[in-house]
């Protein structure tokens, strides 16, 4: 734009700021803006920047999407990933490499082994840094959709028909692409918890690593669409679930798999342990969980141990004791009733010999 049409344009925007007492210079929320342009375009009484006034907005949403922002991010290394993971480096280092080749990974495993915690540190000592902007977190349900997830259309605010939206994934690769010399992180928790297929529709081909850059038109806008090397998708999957459907094969082939296993054995995570205010008690639990854990591998599979994460956490800083006792009794406990559903005795055996460990102790 000449100079002339950029006065006008700002302008425009500082009497709609004025007029509709809102801010937009500084605003950031993309969603906000759009809807400050619907009210600002259905409102017949304004007048002055008619012509001009949801142009303007536009060509500022545009800047704001293209703007880079220079922060400085807190560092974050591999070793400080060790320290706060309870992981060993081999695995980590094949975790980085399996990312770096495949582009899409999936970490999956039982409930409590800490997919999720995981993933975002991943993603930071990738980035080797803590930069949140470059991180975006979705979880998936049954009722998640292409919609939802690429582009769709939605009702508008002002509640009158619909408009074209675009979804997470089509805004955070396009943000990617804009700034190809970063890396740039999409999560999905609950990866297996919606239909994979109808979810990515025409792109699950582009998320593989050797069609990465390709270009297809999007189903519902027809605009061109593709995935930049420089997006890494990360999914995690819980295993315990029976009622979660299998990933299919076309899906599977695109995605690594690293399952993540209970980490009583890791040395940081034993430094944890004998660091809090009782130790003792806790130490007792976990050694009847490795047992616990042999017998659910025999009889249910890997898929459904009780992982480490049930044992982190502030509480356990305050009251070691106090917090074993709830997590047994209102976490761990329900748990075993529900894999041995057809077999109660065995899971009030269990029951009984776990608070064992702790009673007498308050």
């Amino acid at each position: 734009m000449n100079d002339k049409t950029v006065t006008q344009k700002v302008n425009a925007l500082k009497d709609i700021e004025q007029y509709f007492d809102a801010p937009i210079f500084g605003e950031t929320d993309i969603e906000q803006l759009k809807r400050l342009k619907d009210a600002v375009v259905s409102d017949e009484a304004y007048k002055k920047y008619k012509g001009v006034s949801g142009s303007s907005i536009d060509y500022y949403i545009r800047f704001i999407e293209s703007k880079p922002t220079v922060q400085e991010n807190e560092s974050y290394t591999m070793d400080e990933f060790l320290s706060d993971v309870f992981i060993e480096e081999k695995e980590l280092r094949r975790l980085i490499s399996l990312l770096e080749n495949k582009k899409n990974l999936i970490l999956k495993g039982a409930p409590g082994v800490g997919k999720t915690y995981i993933a975002k540190r991943l993603a930071n000592v990738m980035m080797e840094e803590k930069d949140e902007t470059r991180i975006h977190m979705v979880q998936f349900h049954q009722s998640y959709s292409y919609e939802d997830f690429i582009e769709g259309f939605r009702p508008k605010a002002a509640g009158e028909g619909f408009e074209l939206k675009q979804g997470p994934f089509v805004k955070f690769a396009r943000k990617a692409a804009r700034d190809p010399e970063r890396d740039y992180f999409f999560i999905i928790d609950e990866i297996n918890r919606g239909n994979m297929s109808k979810i990515f529709g025409e792109l699950m081909m582009l998320i593989e690593a050797d069609k990465r850059g390709e270009q297809i038109n999007l189903l519902y806008s027809n605009d061109m669409f593709s995935v930049p090397s420089n997006l890494y998708i990360i999914g995690m999957m819980n295993t315990a679930d029976r009622s979660l459907a299998l990933l299919d094969y076309a899906l599977r082939r695109r995605f690594s798999f690293f399952e993540i296993k209970p980490a009583f054995q890791n040395e940081t995570f034993k430094s944890y342990v004998n660091e809090l205010n009782n130790p003792e008690v806790l130490n007792r639990i976990i050694n009847e969980i490795k047992s616990l854990n042999n017998q659910i591998v025999e009889e249910l599979g890997t898929g459904f141990l009780i992982g480490h994460s049930y044992f982190v956490g502030d509480a356990y800083k305050v009251d070691t004791a106090t917090r074993v006792e709830e997590v047994i009794d209102y976490e761990i406990i329900p748990q075993l009733f529900e894999y041995w559903f057809d077999d109660e005795q065995k899971a009030n055996d269990w029951a009984e010999r776990l608070r064992g460990c702790y009673d007498g102790e308050k």
